[in-house]
């Protein structure tokens, strides 16, 4: 089984990244390329290490005063940036869609939560990061506080303005500066991020894109002026970030990939769960961390699930991300659509079989056909890796302790999705399911409101709630007698 061999996968599977996934990032250049059809819209220069030197400076001047701002002046600039989100929403959208892929409709979404998130820490900030008091024989003694300094942010191309702004917003509220290392395909989403925050009244240095490849991230974890990294991305990515901050003994936050399983006992509403499914496992084209991917379903209701299941899949329409009627849009590039197909090709092989789809789509663009595949076999892609495309994996399992057996035997433990009307069943997914987050009747998604993050090798920390925003701060114990 899968989780048995945790620790030597991830390793062979950073070999295996080193030689493929790395090799290509590397050498990719820092370019926006429309994955609906392969043109390419704007190539950018890299920064020199020079200029890469004097913005990690800047950083490192502007925290000096901007950690001894207020917790008002920081929030009226944070709600500023939320009214900028909101008046360039159609604009923002539609560049996110020709950058990436996704459908306008959820870029739209996307750009909304920005700036709810923006509005989150605005109105909570002060009140997470207030003095905590601690009752001891001293005269008086409490926790403080305070941020860290300038924070290295690495982040993906799948949710572009997203996975950025719920670490800044947390970050700049706490006082610290922050330095954006974006994926290379979405350098324009990177750079109007900056332009938002500019805009907003934040001054210049307290938040900086920078256009470089991944090749100097470790160079810049090892700036003394740099003193924490947070990267969402895959596990090998975060394996060499991790390895990079523990060097220097810097704070890391690892958000990497998950497997999540969504479950289907005997006693849930199959219409739903179907409706929910489809939408859990292409939800952004079905890239996205949280996603479906592993849909273990009960004996007693697999038969109807799968026929339901795959009807829906099979209904969907694949096409032109900014027109309204598409529901499944490209992948973001070539080389994903390669290793995807890859994935799927060796799971058939090892005896897998596929009840829709399987297949790159023939067409102009980076397209995958929606996809379901069962019979699995153990040690197969599709049994122990993430798919990061519109594919779902179908298992069939007798009874609750399977379905739990099947769930964790995974190296990953992000999210999970679990549907019964049974109270027993329920609490039973509650404890006994190994991931960051369990919803109940529901798809997994991320709420501010709620820390988000997963364990295993799906990293560790947190981001959003009260939890995100005191990743990057001293606790600093304080005695008075």
């Amino acid at each position: 089984m899968c989780h048995l061999d945790v620790y030597s996968k991830s390793i062979e599977a950073s070999s295996n990244f080193l030689k493929t996934t790395e090799l290509e990032t590397f050498f990719m250049p820092i370019a926006s390329i429309n994955p609906c059809n392969g043109e390419t819209l704007q190539v950018f220069e890299p920064l020199t290490p020079d200029q890469l030197s004097d913005k990690i400076e800047a950083a490192a001047v502007a925290f000096q005063s901007y950690r001894s701002s207020t917790f008002v002046s920081r929030a009226q600039r944070m709600v500023r940036a939320a009214e900028v989100l909101e008046r360039d929403r159609e604009k923002l959208a539609e560049l996110m869609t020709l950058e990436m892929g996704k459908p306008l409709i959820s870029s739209v979404h996307e750009i909304e939560k920005c700036a709810l998130v923006c509005r989150y820490y605005a109105q909570h900030a002060e009140r997470y990061l207030a003095d905590e008091v601690i009752e001891t024989h001293a005269t008086k003694s409490f926790v403080r506080y305070q941020p860290l300094g300038p924070v290295l942010a690495i982040m993906p191309w799948n949710y572009p303005l997203w996975q950025v702004i719920r670490f800044l917003a947390p970050a700049l509220m706490a006082g610290n500066t922050g330095l954006l290392k974006h994926a290379s395909n979405v350098p324009q989403c990177a750079l109007e991020i900056e332009r938002i925050f500019l805009e907003a009244g934040f001054e210049e240095g307290i938040f900086q894109t920078l256009l470089i490849g991944p090749e100097l991230v470790d160079g810049m974890l090892g700036d003394g002026r740099i003193v924490a990294a947070t990267i969402t991305g895959s596990e090998e990515a975060g394996i060499k970030v991790a390895v990079g901050a523990a060097r220097r003994i810097k704070k890391v936050v690892l958000e990497l990939g998950g497997s999540d399983p969504f479950i289907v006992m005997p006693t849930a509403d199959l219409d739903m769960a179907v409706k929910m499914g489809v939408r859990a496992r292409t939800l952004n084209n079905g890239q996205s961390c949280i996603a479906a991917k592993r849909f273990i379903v009960a004996e007693k209701v697999a038969d109807e699930f799968e026929g339901m299941f795959v009807a829906a899949m099979k209904a969907l329409i694949v096409g032109d991300p900014l027109d309204a009627a598409t529901d499944v849009g490209p992948l973001a590039t070539a080389g994903s659509v390669r290793r995807l197909h890859a994935d799927v090709t060796k799971t058939l092989e090892a005896g897998g079989r596929a009840l829709a789809g399987a297949v790159p789509l023939d067409r102009p663009g980076f397209f995958y056909a929606p996809t379901v595949l069962t019979d699995i076999p153990p040690d197969s892609p599709a049994y122990c890796e993430e798919f990061f495309g519109p594919v779902a994996s179908l298992f069939r399992v007798k009874n609750i302790d399977h379905a739990i057996r099947v769930a964790n035997d995974t190296r990953f433990g992000l999210g999970a999705s679990a549907w019964t009307s049974d109270a027993t069943e329920r609490e039973r997914f509650v404890n006994e399911l190994d991931a960051g987050m369990v919803f109940i009747n529901s798809m997994v998604v991320s709420d501010p409101r709620l820390p988000f993050g997963g364990i295993k090798m799906s990293g560790y920390g947190r981001e959003l709630a009260v939890h995100g925003i005191r990743e990057f701060v001293n606790a600093k114990t304080v005695w008075i007698q």
